[in-house]
């Protein structure tokens, strides 16, 4: 009768005990090597996806996985490289903690990107709305019929080429529109051409955006009473943003923050410091499995910057703080803008990458500052880049170096 008691004991402790090691290896707990013992250590857990899949996972420059797998990994910090070939190579320094899920995502970028033509007539100043999903730009560069002013839709699925993509909403056969600067409304259903025809004289029309236009409309002489009726639409669309924000947060932004952008699911702002100074942190105590990408609380005035709104971290960007950058599309949308020119630095549609132009080259990198690549590095337009609505592609405005032809739109394919 001892002997059986003793023996369903036995078998209770092991059950016991197995029952411990299955729930703390769950939890992420490993046999290890410390102080020259063997113990059980925690872990954390690597989450890694990619894309595209199928991308080989280097741990500490050792070999681990392939991309969309989860890796146990005693805490510590962590070299990890993502590599496919074809693409360039990701890389980034993870902090593993014990318990903790820590996950990335590397986008990856083709080392030999396609290059194509999607106008072939000849196109000027290009003008992307405020949505980033259409660009308007003219020609002028044909007969009197087919120049004017111009809308592409990117977020079309043209049967043959993306040149059928564009549609005509304005003729020279009316106005000499082939020479208008382009601006579009706040709403993105407007566009404002406005013709100079000397330095201290112009003409401004308001054009439907959604089709021809048969019937002009001359607004020069309301411009200034257009003007105010949108940035009162600006003004109140910013307001309404700011009042989703916690207290803490706004006074954060109005103290230190000139905005440049919000990215387009408003998590996270690109912005110039207003003043040297010294973040107060919005979010205590701090998150944990977030970003491990040292951030930067100590702000130097006009250097460039992204916060984050949900991690409560802020990101010095690699970027000369003297670029021509891009104003919100909202602020860009004011018919008084006078430069053409859009943005050095914009936000990639995903709100986790941006676009960077400077000495010839277009760069993509991280919100927080990593994996800069050059996709493209060759003669294009200053400033006329523009990021497709997927992500998937980059439209810039170039003649190839050929200065006998006019520029036209090209796609960089990335994926």
């Amino acid at each position: 009768m001892k002997r059986q008691l003793v023996f369903s004991l036995a078998i209770l402790l092991f059950l016991f005990s197995a029952t411990m090691v299955a729930i703390m290896y769950g939890r992420g707990y490993r046999f290890g090597l410390t102080s020259g013992k063997i113990e059980l250590s925690g872990t954390g857990l690597l989450v890694v996806s990619s894309l595209p899949d199928g991308a080989q996972v280097l741990v500490n420059d050792k070999l681990s996985t392939a991309t969309n797998d989860t890796i146990n990994l005693f805490p510590g910090q962590y070299s990890v490289k993502i590599v496919k070939d074809g693409y360039f190579v990701w890389q980034k320094s993870v902090k593993v903690q014990k318990e903790v899920v820590t996950k990335i995502h590397a986008f990856l970028l083709p080392n030999a990107p396609k290059l194509e033509s999607i106008t072939a007539l000849g196109v000027t100043r290009p003008v992307i709305d405020p949505s980033g999903s259409r660009l308007a730009y003219t020609i002028a560069s044909q007969s009197a019929k087919k120049n004017g002013v111009y809308v592409m839709d990117m977020t079309t699925r043209p049967i043959l080429t993306l040149q059928s993509a564009s549609t005509q909403i304005v003729s020279d056969a009316q106005v000499n529109f082939s020479d208008a600067q382009l601006s579009w409304s706040p709403d993105g259903t407007e566009i404002v051409a406005t013709i100079s025809a000397s330095p201290t004289q112009s003409t401004t029309y308001l054009l439907d955006a959604s089709g021809f236009n048969n019937n002009i409309q001359d607004i020069t002489n309301t411009l200034p009473i257009v003007n105010q009726t949108w940035e009162k639409e600006i003004a109140e669309k910013e307001k309404a943003r700011m009042a989703t924000l916690k207290a803490p947060l706004r006074k954060l932004l109005e103290e230190n923050f000139r905005i440049i952008s919000y990215s387009a699911d408003e998590t996270k702002i690109l912005y110039t410091a207003s003043a040297s100074a010294t973040l107060s942190y919005v979010i205590k105590p701090r998150l944990i499995g977030i970003d491990s990408t040292p951030e930067q609380r100590n702000v130097v005035k006009d250097k460039i910057y992204v916060y984050d709104i949900r991690e409560d971290k802020n990101y010095a960007l690699p970027i000369s703080s003297t670029i021509n950058y891009k104003l919100s599309n909202e602020k860009s949308s004011m018919i008084d803008n006078k430069s053409e020119a859009l943005a050095s630095v914009s936000w990639m549609p995903d709100s986790k990458r941006l676009l960077y132009t400077h000495d010839k080259k277009i760069d993509i990198m991280e919100f927080d500052g990593g994996n800069q690549t050059t996709v493209f590095a060759g003669p294009f337009e200053d400033n006329f880049v523009f990021p497709w609505p997927s992500g998937s592609k980059i439209v810039m405005l170039t003649n190839l170096g050929n200065t006998n032809i006019s520029s036209n739109l090209y796609i960089i394919t990335l994926e």
